[in-house]
């Protein structure tokens, strides 16, 4: 990923607002102006008085003077804060648009590996927390920065003796906020990755409730909820409280600048080398230096924080998209071949090593071998999840990379254990399959599917709505409802990741038969982890640590593989013991 500068980066990012920005930054400037100007007003009335002046006039003029300065000063700061606002509520808008625009382009493996947890936290809360330093930091940083320079810089005009003793309190009062900021970055980031584990743990703890109340786990998993939360509290509190004191002093000290100002300024007096007007004015200015200083010294905190808010956004923003032509192709078959592909995801250590075989068209071929072995891995390569940058994979004669991504998922039904279901109808859900589809198409889909009946005892049949994710349904129909959705969309090459695992032995039989019809004629690939339910299949590959052990039919796996005979007979000596 590109490294830049956080702050840079977020410029960047709001391009199209520049032109408010500045402005903003403008006005907020003038505001700060403005509010230095009852300062002067004040300087010179007390001037007056202190010299025996008794012109109403006088008095008047100068508050009519300072009246302005605070008009000005308001005016142009609500001003700088409407015109900030409005560009970064668009800003966000079009971040937000950026990542969702970015997310199709990036590899769907990639996309399905994030957490719903992290996506929540980086589209909603990492994107809102942009706000406070694109609305605030950077029209009033720079303007609460400039005013107090302006002033130390008229103050040295007057008296330099006088301008420095004005400054020492502030690098007095800094050193106990370097104290704070020299962990913030840290601090921030472990912040960051508390939220994110309370967030996916809130997520899994809803998501899976149904689960952890069959199995009468509510107490093991509330408790792991709980202790997320309580561990994400426990963090602030304890971060809040070790910061605590280096910020109190911080804010004590800084403003303090008259505790140098006045002995030294009335020693300076007395001695004939101050006058009078300049020492008063001295003393009133000095009074608009904290203020701004302080108020700029609110955004350090969020300065700390735009490098991991910038990092997480621009993790999506900047990830690698997979590259395609664009061009259709022709397919004259849907054989499909990898050649010595080796792959590892997001750059960790290699899982597939230099994998090659051929799948003709219109066979079944079926990957077993251990958990983690890479088989799920090489049916997601031949789907599109990725891309292999190893090796290459064709699928009718053209490497995938020349296929468009809309046409290569065209090419592919994927049914595994966990298909995912929208929050609309039973009917819509079977619809994704294919939007241009017609009810009456739907329907003879989830008939063939064999879960017709089930659907019309439904409330309200196909136009029930099945809950986020499918929870309405049982996992059994929730299968059932994604083999529909494959079998509408009539795709040449379909992918079963053990398809059948979530359906009860009444309806396996049922499943089978839909399945059969499913893949009728198409290029099949199986992974499975049920060795009965493959043994008729046209090839059979035995996949362990990512490398291809043995491939063949089940006759000729059992004489020549020794990894896939002790499976069979695991696999048989685990049914045999479900009969007794």
């Amino acid at each position: 990923m590109q490294k830049q500068n956080p702050v840079l980066r977020l410029w960047e990012l709001g391009e199209k607002e520049h032109g408010r920005l500045i402005r903003a930054v403008l006005s907020a400037f003038i505001g700060v102006a403005g509010g230095m100007i009852p300062y002067f007003a004040a300087a010179q009335m007390i001037i007056r008085l202190l010299a025996g002046d008794k012109e109403l006039p006088v008095y008047l003029t100068w508050l009519c003077v300072g009246f302005a300065g605070y008009a000005v000063r308001t005016f142009a700061y609500n001003l700088a804060l409407s015109m900030s606002h409005k560009a970064t509520f668009s800003v966000l808008k079009t971040i937000r648009q950026k990542i969702l625009a970015k997310l199709p382009k990036l590899p769907l493996g990639t996309v399905t590996d994030m957490s719903s947890g992290k996506m929540k936290q980086m589209i909603v809360d990492h994107v809102d927390s942009m706000e406070t330093t694109l609305a605030h930091l950077l029209p009033e940083l720079t303007s609460n920065v400039a005013g107090p320079v302006l002033i130390i810089i008229y103050l040295f005009v007057l008296d330099w003796r006088m301008a420095l003793l004005s400054l020492v309190s502030i690098p007095a009062g800094m050193v106990f906020m370097m104290t704070v900021m020299g962990s913030y970055g840290r601090d921030y980031e472990g912040a960051v990755e508390t939220t994110k584990e309370m967030n996916e743990t809130i997520v899994e703890y809803i998501g899976g409730i149904e689960v952890i109340k069959t199995f009468n786990q509510g107490k093991k998993s509330y408790a792991r909820f709980t202790d997320k939360v309580r561990a994400n509290a426990s963090y602030y509190y304890n971060w809040m409280k070790k910061c605590q004191f280096g910020m109190s002093m911080s804010y004590a000290i800084v403003p303090a600048t008259l505790i140098t100002i006045l002995p030294v300024g009335w020693l300076l007096y007395r001695g004939g080398s101050l006058p009078m007007d300049t020492f008063i004015t001295v003393i009133i200015l000095s009074l608009g230096i904290a203020g701004p200083l302080i108020a700029a010294m609110n955004f350090v905190d969020t300065l700390a924080q735009v490098g991991t808010i910038v990092a997480s956004v621009d993790e999506v923003l900047q990830g690698e998209e997979q590259h395609h032509s664009e061009m259709t192709v022709s397919f004259a078959g849907r054989d499909i071949s990898l050649r010595h592909v080796s792959f590892g995801y997001h750059d960790d250590k290699e899982i597939l090593h230099d994998v090659s075989m051929e799948i003709p068209a219109g066979t079944m071929t079926a990957f077993v071998g251990p958990s983690g072995s890479g088989k799920s891995t090489v049916a997601k390569l031949i789907a599109g999840f990725w891309d292999v940058k190893d090796g290459s994979i064709t699928m009718g004669g053209h490497d995938l990379r020349e296929i468009p991504l809309e046409q290569l998922y065209d090419q592919v039904a994927f049914v595994s254990q966990d298909n995912y279901l929208f929050d609309e109808s039973v009917r819509e859900n079977i619809r994704m399959g294919r939007l241009s589809a017609t009810d009456r198409e739907v329907e003879e889909a989830a008939e063939a599917a064999g879960c017709g009946s089930f659907i019309r005892g439904l409330e309200k049949g196909y136009d029930t709505l099945v809950g986020s994710g499918g929870a309405h349904l049982s996992g059994g129909e929730r299968q059932r409802i994604a083999i529909a959705r494959a079998m509408l969309k009539n795709a040449p090459v379909v992918i079963l990741d053990e398809a059948t695992a979530y359906i009860d032995p009444e309806n396996e039989a049922v499943i089978q038969k839909a399945v059969a019809k499913l893949v009728k004629g198409k290029t099949v690939m199986v992974i499975a982890h049920r060795l009965s339910t493959i043994t008729d299949a046209d090839k059979i590959v035995v996949i362990k640590d990512g490398r291809i052990k043995a491939q063949g039919t089940h006759e000729q796996l059992l004489q020549d593989s020794l990894l896939y005979h002790s499976m069979w007979q695991a696999h048989i000596g685990a049914k045999d013991g479900d009969a007794a």
